[in-house]
C-alpha cells in the first residue's frame, strides 16, 4: 500500500462516527447547557473586540484584537478558499449545509474552550502565563490527567505544520502565473517557490508572538475585506442563480446526489455529513484546541470575555466567508469541472473577471496562506513548550520550516488527509477535557451575567 492511500485510510478511521458524536453532540451539549448565551451576546462580544472593555492591568501578552486577529490567521485562510472547494468538488453542494452546522456549533464550543484557556492558565518553565487545551487539561483536572495534555501536544505539533497551506499556495502560483506565461512545472519550479515561502516566513516567525500578532492585526482585516468584495461582485454578477443554488444546498444535504467520495457508515449521506463536518473543522477549528492558545495569551483576566470574543471566529470564518467562497464556485458554475482545491476556486474568480480575477486571487492566497504560516508556528512552538520547557520551543521553527517545503512538493490529497488526521487526534483531548470543566465555565457564566 503506498502512503498517499495508507494515511486517507487512517484519516477516514479516526474522523469516523465517535470523533462526529464528541464534535457535534458535544457542541450542541455546550450550547443548550449555556442556554444559548454565547448567542444573546453576539453583540456584545463585538464591543470587546473593540476594545470597549480593556483593562490595561490584565494579565497576558497580546490585545482582544490581537487574539482574534492571529486565531483568524490561522483559520481564515485556505480552509476558506481552498476547504471550501475541495468540500463541493467531492460533496457537492450538500456539503456547504453541513459546513454551516460545524459553525453554528462551533460557536459555543469556541466560547467554552477559549474561556477555559484563560481560566486555567498554566505558567510555562520560564515563568510566562499560558493558555490552551494542554494547560487547561493540567491545571483544571490536575495532574493525572496530564498524558491527555501531552498527546495534544503532540499531534498539536504535526498538526500545526503548514503544509495543506503551502501545498495549495504553489497550485495557486504554478496556475495562476507559471502556466498560463509558458513555464513547465517542474519539481525544481516547486523547489523554487517553497524556498521563496522559507525565507517570508523565517523572517517573521523567528520574532515570536508580538511580531506574528503585530502582522496577523495588520493583514486578516486588509485580505478578507478585498477577498469578500470581490467574491461578492461574482455573486451579484452571477445573482439569477443564487436562489436556485440556495435551495440546492438544502436539498442536497439530505439526499447527497453529488457526492463522488467513498460511503460511510450510513451510505453517501453520512459520508457527506462527514466531510462537511471535517471541512467545517478545518476552516473554523473549533473544537479542535489551536486558538485557545492564542486567546489564552490575550490580556484580560476575564475568561467570559475571552470566550465571547473567541466565538466570533466560526461566525466570520465559515458563516460568512465560508459560505460567499461557496456561492461563488456555485453560481458560476465551475463546480461541475475537473478542478479541485485552489483551482477550482480560481475558475470562479477568472470566469467573472477574464483578465485580472486570477491575479486578485492570487494577492489573496498569497495573504491568506503567509499569515496561515505566521500562526500556525505560534501553536507548534507552544506544544513544543509544554513537552520540553520554554527553552527549547525555538527548535520546533526549524522543523516547521522544513515541512514547508514538504508541502511545495507533495500531493494535495497526502497533505489534506495528514492534516485532518491529526486534526482529529487533537480535538479528542479538548474536547474530553472541555465537556468535564463545562460547568465551570457555566458558573462563571453566570457570574458575569448578574455583574453585567
Amino acid at each position: 500500500m503506498d502512503l498517499d492511500k495508507l494515511i486517507s485510510e487512517i484519516s477516514s478511521f479516526v474522523w469516523g462516527y465517535p470523533l462526529l458524536i464528541i464534535l457535534i453532540g458535544g457542541g450542541l451539549y455546550l450550547l443548550f447547557i449555556s442556554k444559548f448565551i454565547p448567542f444573546k451576546y453576539f453583540l456584545h462580544s463585538i464591543d470587546i473586540v473593540r476594545g470597549k472593555y480593556d483593562d490595561k492591568t490584565s494579565d497576558g501578552e497580546i490585545s482582544h484584537f490581537q487574539a482574534l486577529t492571529t486565531a483568524l490567521s490561522a483559520t481564515v485562510g485556505m480552509g476558506n478558499i481552498a476547504g471550501v472547494a475541495v468540500a463541493i468538488s467531492i460533496g457537492g453542494p450538500g456539503a456547504i449545509f453541513w459546513m454551516w452546522i460545524s459553525g453554528i456549533i462551533g460557536m459555543s464550543t469556541k466560547f467554552f474552550t477559549s474561556s477555559l484557556a484563560v481560566m486555567y492558565r498554566g505558567v510555562d518553565s520560564i515563568g510566562n502565563k499560558q493558555g490552551g487545551p494542554m494547560y487547561f487539561i493540567v491545571n483544571g483536572l490536575g495532574n493525572r490527567w496530564k498524558p491527555l495534555a501531552v498527546f495534544f501536544s503532540f499531534c498539536g505539533m504535526v498538526g500545526a505544520l503548514p503544509v495543506f497551506n503551502v501545498n495549495q499556495l504553489t497550485q495557486a502560483i504554478n496556475d495562476i502565473v507559471l502556466i498560463p506565461n509558458g513555464v513547465a512545472i517542474t519539481s525544481m519550479s516547486n523547489v523554487i517557490i517553497g524556498l521563496s515561502l522559507i525565507i517570508i516566513t523565517s523572517i517573521v516567525i523567528l520574532g515570536g508572538l508580538k511580531r506574528i500578532s503585530g502582522v496577523a492585526s495588520k493583514l486578516v482585516p486588509f485580505m478578507v475585506g478585498i477577498y469578500m468584495l470581490t467574491v461578492l461582485v461574482i455573486i451579484i454578477i452571477n445573482a439569477d442563480k443564487l436562489p436556485y443554488y440556495l435551495h440546492l444546498i438544502f436539498y442536497d444535504a439530505f439526499h447527497a446526489d453529488y457526492y463522488s467520495g467513498d460511503s460511510a457508515f450510513g451510505g453517501v449521506l453520512g459520508a457527506l455529513i462527514i466531510l462537511g463536518i471535517r471541512r467545517g473543522a478545518f476552516s473554523n477549528e473549533a473544537g479542535i484546541g489551536m486558538a485557545p492558545m492564542a486567546h489564552g495569551a490575550a490580556k484580560t483576566n476575564n475568561p467570559i470575555k475571552e470566550g465571547f470574543v473567541a466565538m466570533l471566529g466560526p461566525a466570520i470564518d465559515t458563516l460568512v466567508v465560508c459560505t460567499m467562497t461557496a456561492m461563488a464556485i456555485l453560481v458560476t458554475d465551475v463546480w461541475k469541472t475537473d478542478a479541485n482545491g485552489v483551482s477550482l476556486t480560481a475558475s470562479a474568480f477568472e470566469s467573472s473577471f477574464p483578465i485580472f480575477g486570477n491575479y486578485i486571487l492570487l494577492v489573496c492566497v498569497l495573504i491568506f496562506s503567509i499569515s496561515s504560516l505566521f500562526s500556525y508556528s505560534y501553536y507548534g512552538t507552544k506544544c513544543l513548550s509544554f513537552l520540553m520547557g520554554d527553552e527549547n520551543k525555538k527548535k520546533y521553527n526549524y522543523i516547521y520550516i522544513i515541512s514547508i517545503m514538504v508541502g511545495a512538493t507533495t500531493s494535495l490529497s497526502m497533505m489534506i488527509n495528514l492534516i485532518d488526521t491529526f486534526f482529529a487526534l487533537m480535538a479528542i483531548p479538548t474536547m474530553i477535557a472541555t465537556l468535564l470543566l463545562a460547568p465551570k465555565v457555566v458558573a462563571k457564566l453566570k457570574e458575569y451575567e448578574i455583574k453585567k
